[in-house]
């Protein structure tokens, strides 16, 4: 048994499985450790960004902690709300926004919204006229810089359906400047997701201050400069590493990024807020012994964590019991859907495993419950914040 699970593994007996488990402890040292960092950098706002865990007893504790929110749906901006975030610290992106989402985040008053075409300026324009309001943009640009992950949650080059093209950027704002209702406050970027080297969010900087320079060059000093976020977690090490390097984050960009006075940086962080403090708990249905392999057959399925399947991610795999006495053996772990590629794992190395175990899928607080489904009309598994 991982160390982790001694003193929580009673509590999990009689809880219908699966189920998410998040620890409100180490949720709570990640927000102090969030905040010490930022005390150093004053000009600094962090936005949560929703689409990692939107379980409101975990957003309440975020709430808490004093940060904003990055939302992409009018859903995403409602659960903020209902939870008690400040419309002064919503931010809301997204390729396509739809109208009563636009004038949902118009009627709150949120902090601004991060454009991604022209045609959504114009309606946001529009919208915004009709309610007598003016609505802050930020311009998502697109600046074709790759990062050292996933294809699948890779989005910051031209490729990419996300943001406005670096040649339409001037364009863009001037257009904004023109129009009525609108407010022009600065530039968004996002390159991707899972992000764990520094050097991509240093070529992000790079960009970032070319960019600044051509716009300085013609008297346009953007008031705010949202980095989005990307810092990935310790899949392989949830307890050697429980919390992210945030030192090394934002010092990344203390060093890298060259802000103008009286310019504020914004960033986005989600996977690295919530992402390990989360365990999806599974119970071991059947053991299953064929010619040339052994599976564990647990009733979590990809259902209820689709990011191996969706992604080829891998979370470690742990037996949350006694395993005193045990051989270890070599097991795939897998799921009951009616899908081949509802695997959580193959040859993961676990002690002799039997009907009935517990076995904890960890680093599994972000993208986990939030992308649940009811695929073969499964119920969806339930959280508990402890």
């Amino acid at each position: 048994m991982s160390s982790y699970f001694k003193d929580k593994i009673e509590k999990f007996r009689n809880l219908e499985t699966p189920f998410y488990y998040y620890d409100k402890a180490l949720l709570n040292e990640t927000l102090q450790t969030i905040n010490s960092c930022l005390k150093n950098f004053p000009a600094y706002h962090l936005h949560y960004a929703v689409k990692a865990n939107a379980n409101k007893d975990v957003l309440r504790e975020i709430q808490k902690a004093g940060f904003g929110v990055d939302c992409v749906s009018g859903g995403e901006i409602q659960q903020a709300l209902d939870a008690g975030f400040d419309a002064g610290k919503i931010v809301y992106a997204g390729v396509g926004k739809a109208d009563w989402e636009i004038n949902l985040g118009l009627d709150a008053g949120i902090f601004c919204f991060n454009v991604e075409s022209e045609p959504e300026l114009q309606v946001i324009n529009e919208l915004a006229g009709k309610k007598g309001k003016t609505a802050r943009v930020c311009f998502r640009i697109n600046p074709n810089v790759g990062a050292h992950t996933h294809a699948n949650i890779t989005t910051g080059l031209a490729e990419n359906k996300f943001g406005i093209s670096m040649q339409d950027m001037e364009e863009a704002i001037r257009e904004a400047e023109e129009l009525p209702n609108i407010e022009f406050l600065g530039l968004h970027f996002h390159i991707g997701s899972q992000i764990l080297e520094m050097t991509d969010f240093e070529a992000l900087c790079n960009r970032i201050n070319e960019l600044q320079d051509r716009l300085e060059a013609q008297g346009i000093k953007p008031k705010v400069i949202n980095v989005g976020g990307g810092l990935g977690v310790a899949y392989d090490d949830p307890d050697g590493k429980p919390i992210p390097d945030f030192d090394a984050y934002f010092n990344t960009y203390a060093k890298n990024l060259k802000l103008r006075e009286g310019q504020e940086m914004h960033c986005e962080l989600g996977r690295a807020v919530v992402g390990q403090m989360g365990s999806l708990i599974t119970r071991v249905l059947y053991v299953k012994h064929a010619h040339v392999k052994s599976f564990v057959i647990v009733d979590a399925g990809m259902s209820d964590l689709i990011r191996p399947a969706l992604y080829d991610a891998h979370h470690e795999i742990q037996l949350a019991e006694d395993s005193e006495g045990r051989e270890e053996c070599t097991y795939d772990v897998v799921g009951p859907i009616c899908e081949s590629s509802d695997v959580f794992g193959k040859d993961e190395k676990l002690p002799e495993c039997r009907r009935g175990d517990l076995i904890a899928l960890r680093s599994a607080g972000a993208y986990g419950e939030i992308m649940a489904c009811q695929y073969n009309c499964r119920k969806l598994p339930k959280a508990y914040l402890l």
